[in-house]
């Protein structure tokens, strides 16, 4: 079976990691998120990934070896200009005329049963199989009204909560029959959710929802990223560790991090490889990238390190702050709130 994987952002919302790695490749759990996505891909039985990404491959170059440790072949298709989330997919889909194809988000952090969610897709004959999510406030999202089969009967756009009986909408993983964008003609841009479903349904073609309780979140923002990183380190998301991380109380915590005796990590907090964390020092909601390094003292609230960050003595860093790769916070530096460093 074949993966596709839709990773064209650019991820300027969670700058300034991403200007040094596509989002895919930013770390979660101590491997790139790519890692741990193309380890549940390939226990759905998926042995070739795809990954869509923007005009230029270069900086993608590493999946190539990722999908290989783990039993799957990589390869990377470009677009010269946005193709919108199911454009590129069009045109990956190209004269492919056997077997099931499963879409998923390169931002998406799910811990979704896909080997189900295949089965079902299998089972109900339908073309496309959208996986659904139940969410509170309908008001902020397209709705899938879907019947006791869970076959897909409208889709409502931000329909004000209580107008209507569903709380299920489209939560970004897919599971396509290859020809089903046949019927879309042209290489330009498309939309899977404001065009090819819609469109399906009014063609009459059938179309399964699957509605599940797992855990779905993007990770698209520096406060998302974090929260993603709580989900699996409070048991509310299963996603696979990278090796030789630990994880214990809340902290996870790679074998060749240095935590001195008295500094106080309140979790959640992820320590990559080679992280040094020195005396007295106090992190809570910190993520911490490899070779990072909190001096003494220093206090960190809500924090996210790039690689080869450093933080002074003393320094405090509270509320919403980002230091980018190989970026210095000096000694006895305070900052607070939305903060990113460098800044833009």
């Amino acid at each position: 079976m074949r993966a596709l994987v839709l990773a064209g952002g650019a991820g300027s919302r969670l700058r300034p990691l991403t200007d040094t790695r596509p989002k895919p490749l930013v770390p979660l759990l101590g491997d790139p998120f790519a890692a741990g996505l193309l380890t549940r891909l390939a226990g759905a039985g998926c042995d070739r990934a795809t990954f869509l990404v923007g005009a230029d491959a270069r900086p993608f170059a590493g999946l190539v070896a990722l999908g290989a440790d783990r039993g799957v072949a990589v390869d990377v298709a470009t677009e010269e200009r946005p193709l919108d989330t199911a454009g590129a997919a069009r045109r990956a889909l190209a004269g492919q005329d056997a077997g099931p194809v499963l879409v998923a988000n390169g931002d998406i952090l799910t811990d979704l049963d896909l080997t189900a969610l295949v089965a079902a897709h299998a089972e109900s004959g339908a073309v496309a199989t959208l996986a659904l999510t139940r969410v509170e406030d309908t008001s902020a999202y397209g709705v899938v009204v879907t019947g006791d089969g869970g076959e897909v009967r409208a889709f409502i756009e931000k329909p004000p909560p209580g107008t209507v009986e569903a709380d299920t909408v489209n939560a970004g993983t897919y599971v396509l029959d290859p020809d089903a964008l046949a019927v879309f003609p042209g290489d330009g841009p498309l939309s899977f959710e404001r065009e090819v479903f819609p469109d399906l349904l009014d063609r009459g073609a059938p179309l399964l929802g699957y509605a599940s309780d797992a855990h779905f979140a993007d990770l698209g923002t520096p406060a998302r990223y974090r929260a993603g990183h709580a989900a699996v380190l409070e048991g509310r998301c299963r996603w696979p560790h990278g090796q030789g991380m630990t994880v214990d109380g809340g902290v996870a915590r790679h074998a060749t991090a240095e935590v001195a005796a008295d500094a106080s990590l309140e979790g959640p907090v992820t320590l990559g490889h080679g992280v040094g964390i020195g005396p007295r020092a106090v992190l809570r909601d910190v993520v911490a990238m490899p070779s990072a390094v909190v001096g003494a003292g220093a206090i960190l609230e809500g924090c996210v390190l790039g690689e080869g960050a450093v933080v002074g003595l003393g320094a405090v860093l509270r509320g919403d702050v980002v230091v980018g790769d190989g970026v210095r916070v000096a000694d006895g530096e305070r900052h607070e709130g939305l903060v990113r460093l460098p800044e833009a």
